[in-house]
């Protein structure tokens, strides 16, 4: 397996979605070491630094990559297996930004929330952030919670030369805000473009469904992954794999159309895993589907469709890549 190293220079990342060139030309079935860069591109580091005082908004989300991928072409799909997130620094923030978040907005008739930055300590033997509340006379509050770290953004090119921010969610996947997205997951994406040009970002050391603030536990991260490329059969949402789960990710406003989005994606799916009809596919999914949200405070809000494989005869999506790239991983670790 080739292995590919990369530690990006400040002036190396990229912002967008499309529109950029390709840092590296690689070979489908390598692997990629690589370091991202937290959310606010490392400039929150104290809890007296401030977003308005600190932070330049062109500049936050930066991407590691893109990444060319040899015989990538419109149509294919891109498979990436995150095989391990390691936190990258011994600490990560978080904060509320004027009118940013998903209790806030710059049209209705009240005044911004005031700026707070927390900073979250890693344990790294005990695997736990440590973080205390305790704003001007309110109780204190100290808690260890656990680390689960994720990828905020994992995503390629737009169709039609579109350019999109690296703050957008879509259907080229892009700042989704899932959870989902972590150690074991197998994300499969449309191909738009010729190379893919896929980028990966947005290290969070843990965050709650949704990201209700806006901003979860933005960390530096160590990102081990595999890349494949199977010809054809892309999907029109970002779906995801894990060993015990199938999940679709969609993403638009209003919320609810994020929901259909992923259910639909997930009807389709079920169809091409079993051979079902979409009213039989759409009648299943009633009865065994999750539906947890990803973030509702991006540009687009991202929910998804998750169901268990338990309720389901075993499958093998995408001709069984997940289990061939969870397999190849075991040699990574």
């Amino acid at each position: 397996m080739d292995v590919v190293e990369f530690r990006p220079t400040p002036e190396q990342y990229a912002w967008t979605f499309g529109g950029v060139a390709p840092t590296h030309r690689i070979r489908p079935g390598t692997a990629l070491k690589l370091w991202t860069e937290d959310a606010f591109s490392g400039r929150l580091q104290r809890t007296t630094d401030l977003p308005s005082r600190v932070l330049d908004m062109t500049q936050v989300n930066p991407q590691t990559g893109p990444f060319f991928v040899e015989g990538a072409e419109p149509g294919d799909t891109l498979a990436i297996h995150i095989v391990d997130l390691t936190p990258a620094r011994d600490w990560a923030a978080s904060s509320t930004i004027p009118f940013f978040g998903a209790l806030t907005h710059p049209y209705l008739l009240h005044e911004p929330l005031p700026e707070h930055t927390w900073i979250y300590q890693l344990d790294r033997a005990a695997g736990t952030l440590h973080v205390e509340f305790g704003r001007h006379d309110a109780a204190d509050l100290r808690l260890d919670l656990p680390l689960e770290p994720m990828l905020g953004t994992v995503g390629v090119a737009p169709p039609g030369r579109e350019v999109r921010s690296s703050l957008v969610p879509d259907t080229f996947g892009g700042n989704m805000d899932t959870p989902e997205m972590k150690p074991g997951t197998t994300c499969f994406l449309g191909v738009n473009v010729e190379g893919a040009l896929f980028s990966v970002g947005d290290g969070h050391y843990r965050q709650g469904e949704g990201e209700s603030c806006g901003t979860a536990v933005e960390g530096a991260m160590d990102v081990t992954l595999i890349v494949e490329l199977i010809k054809g059969g892309a999907p029109a949402w970002p779906r995801l794999e894990h060993d015990d789960h199938y999940a679709v990710v969609g993403s638009a406003r209003p919320l609810e159309d994020a929901w259909r989005a992923s259910q639909h994606g997930m009807i389709i799916w079920l169809g091409e895993l079993y051979g079902i009809d979409p009213l039989d596919a759409y009648q299943l999914l009633t009865q065994i589907a999750l539906s947890p949200l990803a973030n509702v405070c991006d540009t687009n809000y991202s929910a998804l469709t998750k169901v268990e494989k338990r309720h389901l005869p075993a499958a093998d999506a995408h001709g069984g890549m997940h289990r061939h790239l969870r397999s190849l991983a075991k040699g990574l670790l």
